[in-house]
């Protein structure tokens, strides 16, 4: 399975960006998809996930601000992240859970920078 994100860039705090992550490869049931933050000199964090029927996760600094979702059909999952902040900036990684069998992966990231 491959995971290949887009639509990071350079936005003014208060703007808006959409990541999206779309995976790809032989056969495989997808279960969990999420996006972690990795900010510079920090450990990488969790920001959202969307599970398999659509309940949502946030960590509590983006709930309001951010919103999840994902197209099944296409394998996809999506970051839509409104009021941006400087402390959003960061390097964002999609991760994809499997079922049957239970596996992890990571896209390459993307980077988000937020200038105040």
């Amino acid at each position: 399975v491959q995971l290949q994100a887009f639509g990071g860039g350079l936005v003014q705090a208060g703007g808006f960006l959409r990541l999206s992550c779309a995976a790809s490869g032989s056969r495989f049931n997808v279960n969990v998809m999420g996006w972690y933050r990795q900010a510079p000199g920090k450990q990488r964090e969790f920001i959202a996930l969307i599970g398999s029927r659509g309940r949502p996760d946030y960590v509590d600094s983006v709930k309001g601000r951010f919103i999840i979702s994902r197209d099944n059909a296409k394998n996809t999952v999506y970051l839509q992240m409104n009021r941006l902040k400087p402390e959003d900036t960061g390097v964002y990684y999609c991760k994809l859970s499997t079922i049957n069998p239970t596996e992890y992966y990571w896209g390459a990231g993307t980077q988000v920078t937020v200038s105040s």
